[in-house]
């Protein structure tokens, strides 16, 4: 038997093939990931793996739409997206296959225009 804490882990990220881990492995990774209203992910991609973040708890926003606990969103290979957390959030991340450096950011000139348009999004989802 091994025992972890998550906290011990990296941004969350507990099973790939990275340091630490619990189960080093190409095949998958695995997070579970926390949240605090406001944060923000910069806008990327991934060439080879399909990314499936489940919402445990909390609302985000990702693709400019709104998530919330229940709902699964799939990232296919080419797909660009960043992520605002509206509130305290809880998320499962599995990305398969688990592809060491397939994350690459959005080009500047885009990747502001996806970050303001999210940024304003968020900015009137709250002040329903």
């Amino acid at each position: 038997m091994k025992i972890a804490k998550l906290d011990e882990m990296k941004r969350g990220w507990f099973i790939g093939d990275f340091t630490p881990t619990l189960k080093c492995t190409q095949t998958v990774e695995v997070a579970v990931k926390n949240y605090r209203a406001g944060d923000y992910e910069a806008a990327h991609y991934h060439r080879i793996a399909t990314e499936y973040t489940v919402i445990i708890e909390g609302r985000v926003l990702m693709f400019g739409c709104e998530f919330h606990e229940g709902d699964i969103v799939v990232v296919e290979p080419g797909d660009e997206t960043d992520f605002l957390a509206l509130t305290d959030t809880k998320n499962v991340v599995v990305k398969l296959p688990g592809v060491k450096d397939d994350k690459y950011l959005t080009k500047d000139d885009k990747a502001v225009g996806i970050r303001k348009r999210t940024m304003a999004l968020g900015n009137k989802i709250l002040m329903k």
